[in-house]
């Protein structure tokens, strides 16, 4: 199940959800999944479906990484991105392949150690880890054209806001469990402009580190 043809269906699944890009859907084909999750668990890798990685974590569901990816980019090139909550790295990955330069966050101490050594073992040199409180964004390499949250806070975080570009699109699930909703945030030079992309399911943003 970790094969090509594994790969090729997942591929055909997303594209019949309604994935467009080729660019995205090209990607989700060629990255290793199986890579980021427990031996145990690598044949349900190609499956579109969340599954755990420990520390009460999940490795997103591929529709979701393909969803959340595709409406960064539909915005425009993507030179620097943050990532929040980077947990075992596959969504980070899935970015390094389409922006120039990538800051991810995570806040449990093990997962970040890990990425670090994943990103390095993949040739990835152009992402940095941070082990931190992402509700609080990187301001340090701030502004971003795009930013993405992989947990939900019960609003919008103002600081991630206040660390996009003019143009830059902040893509972040916010509600309480079993009220999210996926958004698009746009920053323009009339302030923010807000899209629903999807209903989803994320574990909430907490703050602090662990």
């Amino acid at each position: 199940m970790t094969s090509q043809r594994a790969r090729d269906r997942l591929v055909a699944q997303l594209r019949e959800m309604g994935i467009h890009s080729s660019r995205v859907l090209d990607i989700m084909r060629h990255t290793p999944r199986h890579l980021f999750i427990d031996e145990a668990l690598a044949s349900r890798a190609y499956e579109n479906t969340a599954l755990p990685i420990g520390h009460g974590q999940t490795i997103s569901q591929p529709f979701i990484v393909a969803r959340m990816t595709e409406a960064l980019l539909e915005g425009g090139p993507l030179h620097k991105v943050l990532e929040v909550g980077a947990g075992c790295g596959y969504q980070t990955v899935i970015l390094a392949q389409v922006a120039d330069q990538v800051y991810s966050i995570e806040r449990i101490a093990a997962l970040a150690s890990r990425l670090r050594d994943r990103l390095r073992a993949m040739n990835h040199f152009h992402v940095s880890v941070r082990h931190g409180d992402g509700s609080l964004g990187w301001a340090r390499h701030a502004p971003y054209d795009g930013i993405l949250v992989a947990a939900a806070p019960l609003g919008l975080p103002r600081r991630l806001l206040d660390q996009l570009a003019p143009g830059g699109r902040l893509v972040i699930p916010v509600g309480a469990a079993g009220q999210q909703q996926l958004l698009r945030i746009t920053r323009t030079d009339e302030g923010f402009h807000e899209e629903y992309l999807d209903k989803v399911s994320f574990v909430p943003l907490l703050g602090g580190v662990s």
